[in-house]
């Protein structure tokens, strides 16, 4: 269903738009000034999200501390009709998942720093769906990049396994694509909005794994990516899966990041070798020299698989 600003079924919302705590949390998401640490706040202090909207901003900047501009955009953003507006055509457009929700998926419900807020695009019963491997690399993959997690990831895929990535250039796009060519399951967290695809050349992407998959993003559509999403979006990949499996990264790379944080939430590390020749293997050296189980073959995904993660995730 598709709504206009300012048509009367909006206006009629309005009126009613506090009535549920999932409604005020998708709300308070999309305010300016505040953080995710401060809503967590604010739930279990609140679990109704009720008193914020009725404190004056003298209030709020005694009983939270808030600061300088923050406080004024957060206390304009509480009160303004057309983010209320937004919001709810937001919620008429969009599948959207809070932490507050039944349906909120249980992997997530694990890890530093869960996402408040989900919007997404697709099948959303993908997130319950087991087992699952986040595949990552470099945005410049060597030339038999391609093969390389064809060889690893194919296999995996027929034995209907879900594959999770951040849709980027390079080996992200590499490993959606293996899966919709095999009529597998897969899912994509973007950096952005949806109504901002990053990189633009993956529109016809992001298109198929919405038909044929799950798209999901932390932040609004209308938020164009930044900077610093990608590193934040990146806990959501890693956190969604049983391992991270890394096919190719260079010594200094931002992969290193989603690495990180899979080891932060107790998940397995798997990293492919390759020649010392290429730069692109160096970062898979590194970590498999620090511990990660290299991997020649599925078959090295699944025995983990059947020794750690599924007595775990069951």
């Amino acid at each position: 269903m598709n709504i206009i600003p300012g048509s009367k079924f909006i206006y009629e919302r309005v009126d009613v738009w506090l009535e549920t705590v999932r409604t005020k949390l998708v709300h308070l998401h999309q305010c300016r000034g505040i953080t995710r640490n401060f809503i967590r706040n604010l739930l279990q202090f609140d679990p109704a999200l009720h008193e914020i909207y009725n404190l004056p901003q003298a209030e709020i900047i005694r009983q939270y501390s808030l600061q300088g501009k923050n406080t004024a955009f957060f206390f304009s953003d509480l009160h303004n009709l057309a983010l209320r507006q937004k919001v709810l055509r937001d919620m008429e457009r969009f599948k959207i998942i809070t932490i507050v929700d039944e349906s909120y998926p249980p992997m997530l419900n694990t890890i530093k720093d869960a996402p408040l807020v989900i919007y997404a695009l697709g099948d959303t019963s993908l997130l319950s769906d087991s087992p699952a491997l986040s595949v990552i690399g470099t945005r410049n993959p060597s030339r038999d990049a391609g093969q390389k997690t064809e060889l690893i990831v194919k296999p995996l895929i027929k034995d209907n396994w879900l594959i999770v990535s951040g849709m980027a250039k390079g080996i992200d796009s590499i490993a959606h694509q293996i899966a919709l060519n095999s009529n597998g399951k897969t899912i994509a967290v973007l950096g952005g909005g949806f109504y901002h695809i990053y990189p633009k050349n993956n529109i016809n992407l992001f298109k198929q794994i919405v038909k044929q998959g799950l798209v999901l993003s932390e932040y609004p559509p209308d938020v164009r990516p930044a900077r610093y999403h990608f590193p934040e979006r990146n806990r959501i990949i890693s956190g969604l899966s049983f391992g991270t499996l890394v096919i190719e990264a260079t010594e200094r790379s931002g992969t290193l990041i989603t690495v990180d944080q899979a080891l932060d939430q107790g998940r397995e590390v798997f990293a492919v070798p390759g020649s010392p020749l290429q730069p692109q293997t160096k970062g898979c050296h590194r970590m498999i020299q620090d511990g990660a189980k290299l991997v020649h073959e599925a078959g090295d995904i699944i025995e983990e698989w059947l020794g750690i993660g599924k007595s775990v995730r069951n």
